[in-house]
C-alpha cells in the first residue's frame, strides 16, 4: 500500500477529500478545484479508495454484458455517472467517482431492490464507460420505447403510409437523439457521419482520420428509423414524403462557439433509406502552403508554380484527401491587392477574405459550366473551380487558361499522370491539354501516429522488414497501440503526401504522341518525381506513421514501373 509522508501532499489530499464531500449531488466536476493542487482526480481517488477501502477500478478493462447493463435505468446511469460492472449473490458493484454523493445510489436501489456496493474511477472513465455499453442516446431511446409502450402503441417494420412523420420527427426525444448523433460525431473529430439501415438494425458510423468506425447505439433505435430519417430531412430542408429518389442537403449549426456546415446526401436502400452526412468546420483556420505538409523540395517547386500568370494546375486525389485545403492554401499563398480571385465551388467549404466566391446551385441551374463562362466575364486573374466533372467545364477551363488565366481545379483521378489521360478522355484535344496544363498535384492523408502510446518495433521485426523493402526502411520503425486520448485506435490526426508532377517540354510532347500514363510516369519520376509512397518516407523515418499505415494509402509505383523498364530492356 503506497504510503504518504510528505505533509503537503495529505494536505492536497485532505482538500480534495473536502471538495468531494462538498459537491453537489447533481455531481459537481471537482476536477478544475483539484488542478489548482496539483491532484489529479485519479490520484485521490486512489487515496480515498486506501483510505476508506473502496475498491479502485480501472474500466478499460472491464466488459459488462449488454444485457446486465440494459436492466439499470439509463437516465439515472447517465444523469449520477454511475456504471453498474457486475452482480453477484444478489449485490451489484457499481462505479462512482464520488463516493459521498448517495442519491444515485439510493435511486438505484430502490429501483432494482438489490444492495449496491461501490468501486471508485475517474468520471472521464465512467462516462466513456456507459456510453460504450448503453451507446450513444441510451437514455432518449429507453425513454421513447417506454412512452411507445405505455400508449398501447406496436411498432411493425413496414411503416404505414398514414404514419405523421413529420410530427414523429418533431417529437422532443427524437430531435434530441439527433443532436446526439450530431454533437458525439464533432466531439470525436469525424468528417462524416453514415447512418445505414439494415433488417434488424440502424447502424451509425463516423469516419475519424480517414477510417469508419461504429458508434455505440442502442438496438432499439431501429424502431425509430423513420422518424429518425425524416428528422434530418427536416434539418435538411429536403421532402420528407419522397423516400424513391436521392436527395441532397445542407445543415448549419453551431457548437461550442463553431460554425459546423453538414452536406446531407440521402439514399434509398433495400431497408430504407441511407444518410451520410459531410462535416465542414467553417472556423478552422486556413493553412498556407507551408502548414499543408509537403517537403521541401516539393514546397518549393509548388509555391513558385502557383505565381504562373496563366495555365492549369490541378489537385487530384480520392474524395476527403484535402484537395481542397491544398488548393485554398494556394490561393491564400498568391491573394494580393492587385489580383482578382474567383471561386466556383460546390459547396464553399471556408470563406476566403478578399477573394470572390460563387456556390454552386443546381435548382436555379448554376453549374460549374455555366458559372465559369460568367466568371470569365469579371476580368479575373485567377480562377478556381471546385472540380472538372464533364467535357464543357474541362474545354472552358482550358481555353481560360489559353486566353491568360490562372486555373485551379480538381480532378478525381488516383495519380498525377493520370489526370493528363483524364482530360483527354473526356474529350479535350490532346495539344490542348499539353498546352495548357502546367502542374498537377496528386495527394493523400495518412495517419499520424498517437505520441502517448506509440511503441518502438523491435529489432528483428525492422531487419525483416529490411529484407523486403531495403533502404525504404530506415533504423527505427514504430507501431500504433491505442489509448485514451486517441480513442484506441492508436493514430490522431493526419497529414498529407504528395506527388507533384510538373508538365514540362518532355511530358508535353509524350501525350502529343497519346503516351498512355505509364509512360508519363516513366519520364517524370526521370526528371524527379517523387511518387506518393516516396514521399511518405520521411514520415517513417521521423517515426510519426508506420509502415501499415503507408501501405494502406499507397502502391508501389516505382517497383512496379522499374520490373516494367527491366522487361522492356530485355
Amino acid at each position: 500500500m503506497k504510503t504518504f509522508d510528505n505533509t503537503n501532499d495529505v494536505q492536497a489530499y485532505q482538500y480534495g477529500i473536502e471538495c468531494l464531500r462538498k459537491a453537489s449531488s447533481k455531481g459537481t466536476d471537482v476536477t478544475a478545484l483539484l488542478a489548482g493542487k496539483g491532484l489529479s482526480e485519479e490520484a485521490l481517488l486512489r487515496y480515498v479508495s486506501e483510505q476508506y477501502g473502496y475498491p479502485y477500478m480501472n474500466l478499460e478493462e472491464v466488459d459488462v454484458d449488454g444485457d446486465f447493463i440494459s436492466r439499470f435505468p439509463a437516465r439515472i446511469l447517465l444523469e449520477r455517472q454511475i456504471a453498474p460492472v457486475h452482480h453477484k449473490n444478489g449485490n451489484v458493484l457499481v462505479v462512482v467517482s464520488n463516493p459521498f454523493i448517495s442519491t444515485g445510489i439510493d435511486e438505484l436501489r430502490v429501483m432494482t431492490g438489490l444492495d449496491i456496493e461501490i468501486a471508485l474511477a475517474p468520471q472521464s472513465e465512467i462516462s466513456a464507460f456507459i456510453k460504450k455499453s448503453l451507446g450513444l442516446g441510451a437514455d432518449t431511446i429507453q425513454s421513447m420505447f417506454s412512452q411507445a409502450k405505455e400508449s398501447g402503441l406496436e411498432f411493425i417494420r413496414e411503416i404505414d403510409e398514414d404514419v405523421d412523420l413529420t410530427e414523429a420527427a418533431e417529437g422532443a426525444s427524437i430531435i434530441q437523439f439527433v443532436n446526439q448523433i450530431l454533437t458525439e460525431a464533432i466531439e470525436v473529430r469525424a468528417t462524416d457521419v453514415h447512418i445505414e439501415p439494415f433488417e434488424d438494425e440502424l447502424r451509425v458510423r463516423y469516419r475519424v482520420d480517414g477510417v469508419l468506425k461504429a458508434a455505440a447505439i442502442p438496438p432499439e433505435v431501429k424502431q425509430f428509423q423513420p422518424a429518425i430519417i425524416s428528422r434530418i430531412k427536416i434539418l435538411s430542408h429536403l421532402d420528407i414524403a419522397e423516400k424513391r429518389v436521392p436527395q441532397d442537403g445542407r445543415i448549419k449549426v453551431f457548437l461550442a462557439g463553431r460554425e459546423i456546415d453538414i452536406r446531407v446526401s440521402i439514399i434509398p436502400m433495400l431497408h430504407g433509406e441511407a444518410v451520410v452526412m459531410r462535416l465542414l468546420d467553417r472556423s478552422s483556420v486556413l493553412l498556407g502552403p507551408e502548414k499543408i505538409g509537403m517537403g521541401k523540395t516539393n514546397l518549393a517547386v509548388f509555391k513558385e508554380v502557383v505565381k504562373k500568370p496563366h495555365g492549369i494546375i490541378l489537385v487530384t486525389g480520392p474524395t476527403g484527401s484535402g484537395k481542397t485545403t491544398t488548393l485554398y492554401a494556394a490561393l491564400s499563398h498568391i491573394n494580393s491587392i492587385d489580383r482578382k480571385i474567383i471561386t466556383i465551388e460546390d459547396p464553399i467549404e471556408y470563406q476566403l477574405h478578399g477573394i470572390n466566391q460563387i456556390q454552386v446551385s443546381n435548382k436555379t441551374g448554376l453549374t460549374f459550366a455555366r458559372g465559369l463562362r460568367s466568371i470569365l466575364r469579371h476580368d479575373p486573374d485567377v480562377v478556381l473551380v471546385g472540380e472538372i466533372r464533364d467535357k464543357e467545364t474541362a474545354e472552358i477551363a482550358v481555353q481560360a487558361s489559353l486566353t491568360g488565366h490562372l486555373v485551379f481545379s480538381t480532378l478525381h483521378t488516383n495519380d498525377a499522370p493520370g489526370a493528363l489521360t483524364r482530360l483527354v478522355d473526356m474529350g479535350v484535344e490532346p495539344y490542348l491539354v499539353s498546352s495548357s496544363l502546367e502542374a498537377i498535384v496528386a495527394q493523400r492523408l495518412i495517419r499520424l501516429l498517437c505520441e502517448d502510446c506509440k511503441q518502438e518495433m523491435k529489432p528483428s521485426e525492422v531487419e525483416l522488414l529490411r529484407k523486403r523493402y531495403k533502404d525504404y526502411i530506415p533504423e527505427k520503425l514504430y507501431v500504433s497501440v491505442g489509448c485514451k486520448k486517441c480513442q484506441a485506435s492508436g493514430y490522431l490526426g493526419r497529414v498529407g503526401i504528395f506527388e507533384l508532377l510538373i508538365v514540362s517540354e518532355d511530358v508535353r510532347t509524350l501525350l502529343l504522341k497519346n503516351a498512355t500514363p505509364r509512360d508519363i510516369r516513366l519520364m517524370a519520376m526521370n526528371e524527379g518525381m517523387r511518387s506518393l509512397r516516396q514521399d511518405a518516407q520521411r514520415y517513417l523515418e521521423r517515426g510519426t506513421t508506420t509502415l501499415e499505415e503507408i501501405l494502406r494509402v499507397t502502391k508501389d509505383e516505382s517497383l512496379t514501373l522499374k520490373l516494367f523498364a527491366d522487361m522492356q530492356e530485355d
